[in-house]
């Protein structure tokens, strides 16, 4: 006795079709799985058994071989339970499923003991290529069903226990599908209790996170402990234009495979990642025995703030450098390579020295020059020309802290400003960021005025800029042209970009004057 069931498993962020094919035979009473299955795999056959015998269902006491196909692609994970066994019961005739109906349906599920059926992560990414594979219907544990129930043109049916399904597959019992709903979930918007106007004083490093925002530039934070990067860190997302639907699908199933989408919410909002500076090349990027995306690909489509730079391992930063170029990161293993997104805005902040003082206006730095050019020494010079906006942020005097009746613009405010340089953007270039422009494209869009030239021209001599360095710049005074809906580039514009690349200079000197 023969038969077939199709279920789906991820790699990396794709779903890729599985055969689940059982057999039934006479011989030694033997529960056999076979086609590079992992261990929590291999020991679904307990947990099946004891679903059926608790669901009332007879398991057959003949040899049963299982075989998940293609043989080469290795088999992660627990969501093959309830399709091993839906294939168990078809092979033992329990249940009667036609072919046709089996052709158009994928499986999923984790069983526990008494029949029940578990959520199981990567579900969103699964039903996403599904239709893909000419599939129309995806059968998911219920608390996976708005999750999958978000792609269009694919009817999803949930299922609680392994009852109601053995009873839905006989026509016993009739199971709506799970209705289309973008509003199904229940957001949690913690953002909203962030605003920029909560942050008094910090002009220029409002200004620099407005411009960093509306080209998706990476900024670096540099001041004294407590003069409030953090703060400032921490509101950039309140004034980034809302995840469209394509993003809010794509960001969901990194955080879906990750296995941290909670069952009642959906990533509507930016992330904010705020990884410890202990974290591993692996917890950063991604990676694993089993490799699962990193901070930087949970980051996607939104924030990755790194505070205390100079605190992380250096090794561990270098891995930044491909990602903040090509955004995204590829993981290589013996068998396969697996290509996760990562296209970010870096947000990092560091104390000037040792100590946290040195240039503040309000406290004596004790450190030495050596000790100063030691610190900042740990971040290489690679890494800091990846970073757009070097900005300074300087500690409050009190007057400034207890100054009322001047309040700065709101988030809401902010992001309409930023809202409207990227509808420039669009119309100009299409759905490519300032920041992302190639050199080609450079040179078509940042057109300069003839004072501008000459100021760009002194710089990059004066400041010894990268040809990195120099686009960097040149696509800085684009977007800050943006904001005044200038066609070209002038004086004004190139200068305030150099401010914001003057302290990588400093820097490689040691010392931030």
């Amino acid at each position: 006795m023969h038969a077939k069931i199709y279920s789906a498993t991820t790699v990396g962020i794709i779903s890729h079709l599985v055969e689940i094919e059982v057999d039934i035979s006479f011989g030694l009473v033997k529960f056999n799985i076979v086609g590079l299955p992992d261990k929590a795999i291999k020991e679904s056959e307990y947990r099946i058994r004891a679903a059926l015998k608790n669901s009332g269902l007879k398991q057959p006491e003949r040899l049963t071989t299982v075989n998940l196909a293609p043989a080469h692609l290795k088999k992660e994970g627990i969501l093959f339970d309830v399709p091993i066994a839906v294939a168990v019961l078809q092979a033992a005739k329990s249940i009667d499923i036609s072919a046709h109906f089996l052709q158009e349906t994928l499986i999923l599920g984790e069983l526990s003991l008494d029949g029940s059926i578990r959520p199981v992560p990567g579900v969103l990414a699964i039903a996403h290529g599904a239709l893909k594979m000419g599939k129309k219907r995806l059968i998911v544990p219920q608390e996976n069903c708005n999750e999958a129930a978000l792609i269009e043109g694919l009817e999803v049916i949930g299922a609680d226990h392994l009852i109601s399904l053995v009873a839905y597959l006989r026509g016993e019992k009739k199971i709506e599908p799970t209705p289309r709903s973008f509003h199904t979930y229940n957001t949690v918007n913690v953002s909203q209790s962030l605003d920029f106007n909560q942050v008094k004083g910090q002009w220029q490093a409002k200004r620099a996170l407005q411009i960093a925002a509306a080209g998706y530039h990476n900024v670096l934070f540099i001041g004294a402990p407590g003069a409030g990067k953090t703060m400032l860190a921490k509101r950039v997302a309140t004034i980034l234009p809302p995840l469209s639907f394509d993003e809010v699908i794509e960001t969901t199933k990194i955080y879906s495979i990750s296995g941290q989408l909670d069952k009642k919410a959906l990533i509507t909002e930016r992330p904010f990642r705020s990884p410890h500076h202990t974290i591993s090349q692996a917890g950063l990027v991604g990676g694993g025995s089993q490799p699962r995306p990193g901070e930087i690909s949970l980051a996607h489509n939104g924030v990755l703030f790194l505070d205390e730079l100079t605190e992380f391992k250096r090794t561990t930063l270098e891995v930044l450098r491909q990602p903040l170029e090509g955004k995204n990161v590829l993981i290589s293993r013996a068998n396969c390579a697996l290509e996760f997104p990562a296209s970010f805005l870096l947000v990092a902040a560091l104390n000037p020295c040792p100590c946290g003082f040195f240039g503040d206006t309000q406290k004596q730095c004790i450190c030495s020059d050596i000790e100063v050019t030691k610190y900042i020494g740990k971040l290489s010079g690679p890494l800091i020309d990846r970073i757009d906006l070097h900005v300074q942020v300087s500690s409050l005097k009190y007057d400034e802290l207890k100054q009322t009746g001047v309040e700065g613009k709101s988030s809401a405010q902010m992001m309409e400003e930023v809202a409207r340089v990227h509808e420039i953007q669009k119309a100009r270039q299409g759905a490519v960021w300032n920041a992302h422009l190639t050199s080609q494209q450079i040179e078509k869009i940042c057109l300069l005025t003839e004072d501008a030239e000459q100021v760009i021209k002194r710089a990059f001599e004066k400041l010894a800029l990268s040809m990195r360095g120099y686009h960097k710049v040149l696509k800085l005074a684009r977007t800050i042209a943006d904001f005044e809906n200038s066609e070209r580039i002038t004086k004004a514009h190139i200068v305030e970009a150099i401010t914001y690349r003057s302290l990588d200079q400093k820097l490689g000197q040691g010392r931030m004057q």
